[in-house]
């Protein structure tokens, strides 16, 4: 079964040249929708998906209807060849029932994992780079040694329970526990 699948961005934009593209490719059902590419909630690509059993075909206009980046594209039409699903893209020159499509998409899947390599390069240099000029990554260390003696007195004090005071100085109950323990530990011991 030849599925399509259309989408644009806006709601001010039309489907029926995608849809008129994918009647004339010959497919059995068209799913249609008009959301970002960056939407995660589309709702009638998950039905196309659903629907697709093995041997069938997954058909769009561009690629761009189907994902924002080549690693979406690449993951998608992965799972897809796992399936035993085939994928075309009218436009793009794209059909993995080819041998010659299937190699276009070798190719892209290449690009793809240069893609993540490279960025994978730049994060290091520039982490390698904060560490040589003193910056560290993570949150800053918070002390807490003052919060806790607070929490201590408010605790001998008896004004409020450990829950109040620790919400109060944004520590948890655990940490004001063991510090309890320890100072009894140091007058006792």
């Amino acid at each position: 079964m030849k599925i399509g699948y259309a989408r644009v961005s806006t709601m001010d934009q039309n489907l029926e040249a995608q849809v008129e593209a994918l009647q004339k490719e010959g497919c059995d059902k068209i799913f249609q929708e008009k959301c970002s590419g960056s939407s995660r909630d589309r709702e009638e690509l998950k039905k196309a998906l659903a629907l697709l059993r093995k041997g069938d075909i997954l058909v769009v206009t561009k690629l761009d209807r189907l994902g924002r980046t080549v690693k979406q594209l690449v993951d998608l039409i992965d799972d897809f060849q796992k399936q035993g699903v085939q994928f075309k893209s009218i436009n793009d020159a794209i059909d993995t029932t080819t041998a010659n499509g299937r190699f276009f998409f070798h190719i892209m899947s290449g690009f793809s994992e240069l893609e993540r390599e490279l960025i994978r390069e730049r994060t290091q240099v520039g982490l390698t780079s904060a560490r040589s000029r003193g910056r560290l990554g993570g949150r800053p260390h918070v002390h807490k040694a003052d919060k806790k003696e607070i929490a201590y007195q408010m605790v001998m004090e008896n004004n409020q329970t450990v829950g109040e005071i620790a919400n109060a100085l944004n520590l948890s109950r655990s940490t004001i526990y063991r510090y309890i323990d320890k100072k009894r530990e140091l007058v006792i011991g």
